[in-house]
């Protein structure tokens, strides 16, 4: 199959791999000098000049702090961080400016932008994967539905015939697994789905099935698995990229009472808001009015589990089992999973009130297994991937390690957001030394 003349050719996706290494061990370089300036540069000046130096070190902690945050947070955590270290420097600087200190805080913010900066190239989840090659007859199943149309937005059947991939659109009555099933009788030798998350459940099981290399395209509304994957959401038609110059690495799935799921499975208050009707059109109003149900007030099914120490417990207000483990909020890269080829289960259990209402000692715990055992006295109301389900008691679930081949494009990142990312301060300089080492740790397992 050859590439249109539009697809980077694979010489060019081997230096590009071969730039990022060198370029974030600049950043690390940079973004370690940067911080060891702010430092030692905001210290002298606070001993030189005391008392006076004591604000300009107030300064500097600040700057310091909303600069470390703009580095861990994205979207509008990274917005408030960086205007948390801004307003700290424009406030130090209209009190201090007339005392000889502008040019003091200006340099001080310098050193905390080059921070910033650098620590961020260095934490960028570019993973080089080794280069695969290039199926001979790729299918792409195409879910016209998912994501309010973005297949035919992106004009998605043209851009996969393109480069050489087969685009099959799933209709109305079709079976979608049936559909993947058939394409690989008819010789398909790698397959694609263009969808949300349960339609890639489908096509990652089928492709872990017959052993063939899976491309995820991000079509649907969220796209988790994409994001987890390292594919760029936002480049939904260079995802295709994957069968023309991508780079292969193994996936884990995971499977409950022999259903493949590709994210997690929800019991518990988020499952019991994905039965109702109207949860497509407001997700939050509706979950906050499953609250009530969910802790049991109304007769919801009463779970039991067992704890990594082997104590059977009963009652639960969200049971999470994820396909590896999620990063929980206020980390860096919450809501993520920081890797999905760990062999294990990701456990998350939110324990409900105590009595009269009190929060318990331990509200959540988090742990990781190959297998997972959830009971109940009738079954049990589930969200898998996002989509309404009802599970036969007890709900088992297993972890399939390494079972999916899952080729990604050249140039998008390979790894999850939170792969990289250490969380707290000293776990990041350790790792941005490690960087500027040469010991990258931006490796796949393959």
């Amino acid at each position: 199959m050859r590439a249109p003349a539009h697809v980077p050719p694979r010489s060019t996706a081997r230096r590009r791999r071969g730039r990022r290494s060198t370029g974030r061990r600049t950043a690390a370089v940079l973004a370690l000098v940067g911080a060891c300036w702010t430092v030692v540069f905001t210290l002298a000046v606070a001993i030189v000049d005391f008392p006076r130096g004591l604000l300009v070190l107030g300064c500097g902690l600040l700057v310091a702090a909303g600069a470390w945050e703009g580095v861990l947070r994205r979207g509008w955590g990274r917005v408030a961080g960086l205007a948390i270290a801004g307003a700290g420097l424009l406030a130090f600087g209209a009190v201090l400016a007339d005392d000889g200190f502008l040019r003091t805080l200006l340099l001080m913010g310098l050193g905390a932008l080059i921070w910033h900066t650098g620590a961020r190239l260095a934490f960028r989840p570019d993973v080089d994967l080794p280069a695969a090659e290039p199926p001979r007859r790729p299918v792409l199943v195409i879910n016209p539905r998912s994501g309010d149309g973005k297949a035919a937005h992106f004009s998605l059947a043209a851009e996969a015939r393109d480069r050489g991939i087969e685009p099959v659109e799933l209709g109305p009555a079709d079976d979608l697994a049936a559909l993947l099933r058939a394409a690989v009788d008819e010789g398909a030798d790698a397959l694609a789905v263009a969808g949300g998350d349960g339609s890639q459940a489908f096509g990652a099981e089928i492709a872990a099935e017959r052993g063939l290399p899976y491309a995820c395209i991000p079509a649907g509304t969220r796209n988790h698995f994409a994001l987890d994957l390292g594919v760029d959401r936002d480049d939904v038609v260079g995802a295709l990229d994957a069968f023309v110059d991508g780079g292969e690495r193994r996936v884990d799935l995971a499977e409950v009472n022999g259903r493949v799921f590709v994210n997690n499975v929800s019991l518990g208050v988020y499952a019991d808001a994905v039965q109702q009707t109207g949860y497509r059109q407001a997700k939050i109003r509706t979950l906050l009015d499953t609250v009530p149900t969910a802790l049991g007030r109304h007769g919801a099914p009463e779970t039991s589990w067992t704890t990594p120490g082997g104590r059977r417990l009963r009652g639960a207000a969200v049971i999470l089992v994820g396909n590896n483990q999620y990063r929980l909020a206020g980390a860096a890269g919450a809501g993520t999973r920081p890797c999905v080829d760990q062999g294990l289960l990701g456990i998350t259990v939110v324990d409900p009130p105590g009595p009269r209402g009190h929060t318990r000692r331990r509200p959540w715990r988090q742990w990781s297994a190959a297998r997972f055992d959830v009971a109940a006295d009738r079954p049990i109301p589930a969200g898998i991937d996002g989509e309404a389900a009802v599970l036969s008691s007890p709900a088992v679930f297993r972890i399939r390690p390494g079972v999916l081949r899952v080729r990604i494009a050249a140039q998008h990142p390979g790894a999850s957001p939170s792969a990289v990312e250490p969380v707290g301060a000293v776990a990041a300089l350790r790792a941005l030394a490690r960087i500027a080492a040469g010991r990258d740790p931006h490796v796949a397992r393959t």
